[in-house]
This record gives structure tokens, C-alpha cells and sequence, in this order.
């Protein structure tokens, strides 16, 4: 029994140490752990964005160079009408003979392809960043296809820019290459020294740095980051960093190469305020203390004191002295135990060899009583109580200070900065737009299958929606429909599109209650020499919901929901319901009372649960995503964001629950070893002074209770069993062997 009673003191102490440093010391000062983390966020998401922007441009190109090698002979002209007709997003094509190097067709600007070897490149090389003559930097994007028995190399150029990447009145945007040279730029602080000074250092950062703390748990798996430069006056700058790049553990994407860092930067103000009380801190642990000091000390007095004395009793009695009264205690099960202890040394002496003493014989209970130690007699209070006391004692500090934390809660309008709620907003129409563009770059994929693709010829039909189902992740299934909506080729999962739908050109939500949203995507392709309605054939991809639900999974963002026009339910990052509704009645009527076709951001009050929320529709006017009339809705739970005084309360709470951690261990520790024991063992001993002499008492621990429990067994085995036949010659049927005081006798 003596280590939880050790512990106790040892554990409370370290409580209190750990309150005066946690709730005594300032949170923080200077620039808040919220801001940073909201740069380095919005950091990631522009590199995100960047990154899926790259590999679809590549993928699109290497896909069209593969159908167009699948094809018949299509001159170079002809390849690049049709390719800049279904993907109007590249500035300049090329198509080049690969062996001899000669440019064969061209569109658009003019690409600096004098700047790469192109008859050294291996088949489908990885993109690259080339500076033209004029020192503008453009990427290049390549793709190999063989046609007519020769190897040709399909080019297009882009610029590089942040697609769809919502930006602050504030905030400043800067991609920057490895050597830290800034390519593009956006924002208020937009080409100024002091933005590419501080880019230039962050993508230093990133170039050093691995992948970042949130890659293991589903976050950005690049290397990303935040940093403060040196205070300018009462202003501190914010800089947010992550790079495109992959994680080791992660597949290699064409963009991963190209070292290219995203750098958000913005202006704060310093965060001057403490958030300590050392008062409060000082007289919590100083409390913790008496009370840790005041509980080991009753139960040493009432538990531990009591024990040892009852096991030093029942030790003598069990080795067979037998001269002295047992020390019964006044209280509990030690004194239950003790009570019997000194019932069976009364009935030992009275069995033994010798007359007597006057003290010893067993007198017969006067009338109306019963004899002490047979568990007849009235129980009083035990040790349970005694713990009860304590825990109920120790219980009170904790509900202290969460009654402390209650008194203190910030108010959340003072103390949530604006530039939160403007970052959840832009980072919410931030995820918006690549939801956007997800549907749009699948309308175009489908597009383009639609020009490449011959119905009359199921099986090539059913070969291109197998590769180009293997290549976009964000397909459930694809196939290929005549004029009356029958499937000719198919790929993936069954359909679950109506046949009206599928000769619909355009995006639309097909079902509006079932299991899962259907979201589906039609392209039309008239065939030459037919009526436009009976002749042609449509292709039909419909979208996982998987792949929208893995958009809106961005950390620090909080519960993201995708909703339709009606506000149903369509993915979310959290779990839910097809077609139900947001599960926060404040954010559902946020977005119900929003009107505006942009994004919006809102501080929700509550009693205990403040959040930042945001609300994005997508744009009527981009691509044809535009018309579903969908929303992307965010909340964040404003005590999780990271603000000081945020920090300070859950320092707060975390002492306190160690505290009841602590006193909760120790107590449950002492009831399982000693108390709940004991308790069992004064059950045994009361039944053995009343006459049981046949149940055996077993020790179960090799501890002072057990000890005890092997004294008791001892002494059952020198009693006479009470049951047992009289034995031969004994008068009086009572049994003819003695019992010696200082040895055991025969067992019975």
C-alpha cells in the first residue's frame, strides 16, 4: 500500500509545478501562433493549386499526343487546331520532328525552344522553366507520339501563375523559383524589394527543410513552413511558405522537379498583451499543495497507520502468542478485522492447555447483544468513505479552476484578429475554385474523348475510356452513348445516370436523394454526314464523390461542406449524410441569408463554441461548373485556431485535468490493492470467529492485506472444525486434542 500513497504527493506536486510555469507564464507575445499557421496554410494551398494546375496541363498533353499516335496519320497542323480547340489554356503549341530537331507546326506565341535540346530528351519528359530572350519565364511541357514512322515531340508553353488563388487586400503571393528568383507576383506588396527579399529567404527555407507535420495525417506532404522577419516598428511581417514537391513516401508528380515555392506574406500588428496570471498560478498550486499534503496525511492516519498495526496483530496471533489482546482500531474494516482477531484469540486461549486467566475466558454475550467480531454487530463507516472524502477533496481543485476558466473566457470578437476571418474566407473561395476547375478539366478531358473517339469501334471505344479512366482519379465511370442514350462502350462502375441525362450536354447533378450524388458530365461529337441528333454519340464520365470530398480536405480549415443550390449536402471532409443538411444551424443560416455571388467570412458567436465561418459559390461566369450554382461552406471552432488567449485557457484546462488524472490514479490505485481487499478479508475473518471453519482464506496478494489473510488461515487451521463428529471416548462430543499457544496443532 505504500506506493499509490507515495505517488500521491509526488504526482500532486508535479501538478502544481507544472500550473505556476503553465498558467503563470505569458501564451505568447508577438506575432500569434494563428496567424502564422493561417500563412503557412494559405501558403500550401496556393502550391496545392499550383501543382494540380502543372500535372493537369502535362497530363492533357501527354493524353492527346497518345490518341493522336493511336490514330490514323494526322498532320501537324491538324493536331494542334484540335488541340488548342479542346484545351484553350496554353499561350503557344508546337509540334517537333525529335531526330532532326525541325519545327514542323506552330500556334500561338512563340516558344523559346532554342533554350532546350530537344533532340537529347527522352520519351515524355518532365516539364521545365525556360526565360525567353525578353527574360520572361515560361514552362514548357512535353509530350512524345510516333506517327507515319517517325518520333515527333509535342510542345506548349504557359506562364506561371497561381490559378484560382483568393488573395487579401493584405496579402502579397510570390512563386519563386529554387535560386529564389521570384516568376510571379500578386498582391498589394507585389515587386517590391522587401516581398522578393522575403520570398527568396522562405524558398531558401524550403529548399532545407522536409516534409511538413500535417503530411502523416493526410495534410500538404511538401515541405512548408512559417517565419518572422525582424520587427519594423509596432509591425510584424507573417511569411508563409510551402514548396511543390512530394514527400519520399508519396508518387512522384511531373511538377515535383521544377522546385518552384510558394511565399504568402502580410502585414500584422504586434501582439503585445500578456496572457499569465502568476497571481492565479501561485495561489492554484499553492491550494493543490495543502490539499495533496492534507489527503496523505488521512490516509496514512485511517489506511496505512491502521494496516500495518492490524498486519503486526494478526502476524502474532498466526506464530501462536497468544498472552496479549489484540489493539483493535476505531474505525473501518481494520477495525472489523481486528475485532474478529481478537474473538478467535479469546476462542484459542479458551481451547488451549492450563487454566486460564480471568482476562481471557470467554464470557457468554449478555442478553440482547452479540459478540464482537462475528459481523453481527452494527457496521460502521468504512474505508470507502475515507477515499470518498479524499476524492471528493482532491475533485475540488479541478472544478476550481474550470469554474476560473469559465469566469476568464475571452470574449471572441475582441480577441479574433480580422485577418482570420478574411483567411478563412479566401482559403474557403480558394477551395471552392479547385472544385470548380476539377469539373471544368473533366468536362475538357471528356471533350477531347469525344473527338478521338469512334463508337463504331466498341472495342478501341472501350480501350480509350480504360486508359483514360486509369489516368484521371476523379471518374467513377465513362462511357460512350448513342443519339437514344444506349451504351455502346463502357469503363468503371455501373452507370447510374438517367438515359435522358446522357444525351445532355454539359455538367449537371442528376439526383437530388438517394445514397450518393451523381455527378455527371456530357460531351457531344456529331459524326460526319449525319443528322445532328440521331448521328451523334456522347460521352459520359460521372464523377466520384471521393474525388470532390478529397478537395475539401484541407487542414486548418475546419468542417468543410459541399452543397447544391437547395443547400443539400453533396461531399464534406468530416462525414455526412447524402442530401442532408449542415450540421450547424449558424452556418446553415449564414448561408441562406447570403446573397453575394463572391466569398464571404463571419465570426459566429455562441455561449461556449465561437467560430469563423465562410461561405464560397462558384463563379456563374467560369466554365460550365459555374451553372450547378453550388457553394463550399467552412466553419472553424475559434478555440483550436491558436490565439493567446485561447492558449492561456487550455493551459488552464490541461492543469486541471492532470490534476484529476493524478487524484483519480492513485485513489482507484488504493481501493483496488488495499481497500476492496481488505473489505474481503474482514468478510473472512467475521465468519470465522462466528464458526465457519471450513472456507479457506487465500491471500491474493504478496502485500500487507495478504499477510494478513495468511495469519487468519494459520489460525482457521488450529481451530477445532465445530461440525466434526464427537470423537471416541469424549463425553461431551468435543474433541480430546489441545492446542499448544506457541505452535500449531493438528489440522482438523
Amino acid at each position: 500500500m505504500r506506493p499509490p500513497l507515495a505517488a500521491l504527493p509526488v504526482l500532486l506536486a508535479l501538478v502544481a509545478g507544472l500550473t505556476v510555469f503553465a498558467v503563470g507564464s505569458d501564451a505568447e507575445r508577438g506575432v500569434p501562433e494563428a496567424v502564422l499557421s493561417s500563412q503557412q496554410h494559405i501558403a500550401e494551398d496556393g502550391a496545392v493549386a499550383l501543382q494540380g494546375a502543372v500535372d493537369q496541363s502535362v497530363t492533357d498533353l501527354r493524353t492527346a499526343a497518345a490518341d493522336f499516335a493511336g490514330a490514323k496519320s494526322v498532320p501537324a497542323d491538324g493536331m494542334l487546331t484540335r488541340l488548342n480547340r479542346t484545351y484553350p489554356k496554353w499561350r503557344g503549341t508546337a509540334v517537333v520532328d525529335q531526330s532532326t530537331g525541325r519545327l514542323l507546326a506552330a500556334q500561338g506565341e512563340a516558344l523559346p525552344l532554342g533554350k532546350v535540346n530537344l533532340r537529347g530528351l527522352p520519351a515524355n519528359p518532365p516539364p521545365r522553366l525556360v526565360r525567353d530572350d525578353s527574360g520572361v519565364t515560361r514552362l514548357l511541357a512535353f509530350a512524345t507520339l510516333s506517327q507515319g514512322g517517325r518520333q515527333e515531340l509535342l510542345v506548349a508553353s504557359q506562364s506561371v501563375k497561381l490559378p484560382g488563388i483568393s488573395v487579401g487586400r493584405k496579402h502579397t503571393l510570390n512563386v519563386v523559383d529554387r535560386d529564389g528568383a521570384t516568376l510571379t507576383s500578386t498582391g498589394p506588396g507585389a515587386g517590391t524589394d522587401q516581398a522578393k527579399a522575403l520570398a527568396g529567404t522562405a524558398a531558401r527555407e524550403a529548399q532545407t527543410k522536409g516534409p511538413s507535420d500535417t503530411a502523416d495525417a493526410g495534410g500538404f506532404d511538401g515541405p512548408s513552413g512559417s517565419l518572422v522577419p525582424a520587427a519594423d516598428g509596432n509591425t510584424r511581417t507573417a511569411v508563409g511558405y510551402a514548396a511543390v514537391a512530394r514527400g519520399l513516401a508519396s508518387k512522384e508528380s511531373p511538377s515535383s522537379a521544377l522546385g518552384l515555392t510558394v511565399v504568402t506574406t502580410v502585414p500584422t500588428e504586434r501582439h503585445e498583451a500578456g496572457t499569465g496570471d502568476l497571481r492565479l498560478a501561485l495561489l492554484a498550486a499553492a491550494v493543490l499543495l495543502a490539499l495533496a499534503a492534507g489527503v496523505t496525511a488521512a490516509l496514512h492516519l485511517l489506511v496505512q497507520r491502521p494496516l500495518l498495526r492490524l498486519r503486526r496483530e494478526a502476524q502474532r496471533l498466526g506464530s501462536g502468542d497468544l498472552t496479549a489482546p489484540v489493539h483493535v482500531s476505531r474505525f473501518g474494516e481494520p477495525a472489523r478485522v481486528g475485532a474478529a482477531l481478537e474473538a478467535l484469540r479469546r476462542q484459542l486461549r479458551g481451547r488451549g492447555g492450563g487454566e486460564p486467566s480471568q482476562e481471557t475466558v470467554a464470557q457468554p454475550p449478555a442478553k440482547g447483544r452479540v459478540p464482537l467480531g462475528t459481523g453481527k454487530s452494527r457496521r460502521r463507516l468504512g474505508l470507502r468513505t475515507v477515499l470518498a472524502v479524499c476524492a471528493f477533496a482532491l475533485l475540488a481543485w479541478p472544478a476550481s479552476m474550470l469554474l476560473t476558466l469559465g469566469s476568464t473566457w475571452p470574449r471572441a470578437a475582441a480577441v479574433v484578429p480580422r485577418l482570420i476571418s478574411d483567411d478563412q474566407r479566401q482559403r474557403t473561395e480558394t477551395t471552392a475554385d479547385r472544385v470548380r476547375r476539377g469539373i471544368n478539366d473533366g468536362y475538357a478531358d471528356l471533350t477531347h474523348l469525344a473527338t478521338v473517339i469512334d463508337a463504331s469501334r466498341s472495342e478501341e471505344a472501350r480501350e480509350v475510356l480504360d486508359r483514360s479512366l486509369e489516368q484521371h482519379g476523379r471518374y467513377r465511370s465513362l462511357y460512350v452513348v448513342d443519339g437514344t442514350g444506349k451504351i455502346l462502350a463502357r469503363a468503371g462502375d455501373e452507370p447510374r445516370t438517367a438515359t435522358k441525362a446522357r444525351i445532355s450536354p454539359g455538367v449537371r447533378q442528376t439526383n437530388t436523394s438517394g445514397t450518393e450524388p451523381v455527378l455527371a458530365a456530357v460531351a457531344a461529337q456529331p459524326v460526319k454526314g449525319a443528322p445532328a441528333r440521331s448521328g451523334r454519340h456522347y460521352v459520359v464520365g460521372e464523377f466520384k464523390v471521393q474525388y470532390l470530398t478529397g478537395i475539401l480536405n484541407r487542414p486548418g480549415l475546419g468542417s468543410v461542406w459541399l452543397v447544391d443550390s437547395a443547400h443539400r449536402v453533396i461531399a464534406s471532409n468530416k462525414g455526412f449524410v447524402a442530401f442532408g443538411q449542415v450540421s450547424d444551424s449558424r452556418l446553415r443560416a449564414r448561408m441562406k441569408a447570403d446573397r453575394t455571388t463572391k466569398g464571404s467570412a463571419e465570426l459566429l458567436l455562441g455561449r461556449r463554441d465561437p467560430a469563423v465561418a465562410a461561405v464560397a459559390p462558384f463563379q456563374n461566369k467560369l466554365g460550365v461548373a459555374g451553372a450547378l450554382g453550388w457553394k463550399v461552406a467552412s466553419i472553424r471552432p475559434v478555440f483550436w485556431i491558436g490565439l493567446p488567449e485561447y492558449e492561456a485557457q487550455r493551459r488552464i484546462m490541461l492543469v486541471g485535468l492532470l490534476g484529476v488524472t493524478a487524484g483519480a490514479l492513485c485513489i482507484s490505485w488504493l481501493y483496488l490493492v488495499v481497500v476492496r481487499p481488505l473489505r474481503e478479508v474482514a468478510r473472512g475473518a467475521e465468519a470465522l470467529a462466528a464458526g465457519d471453519r471450513r472456507t479457506v482464506l487465500y491471500p491474493r496478494y504478496h502485500d500487507e492485506v495478504g499477510s494478513v489473510a495468511r495469519s487468519l488461515e494459520l489460525i482457521r487451521q488450529r481451530l477445532p472444525r465445530t461440525d466434526a463428529p464427537p470423537a471416541p471416548g469424549s463425553p461431551d462430543g468435543a474433541p480430546t486434542s489441545s492446542i499448544s499457544p506457541s505452535g500449531p496443532g493438528p489440522r482438523s
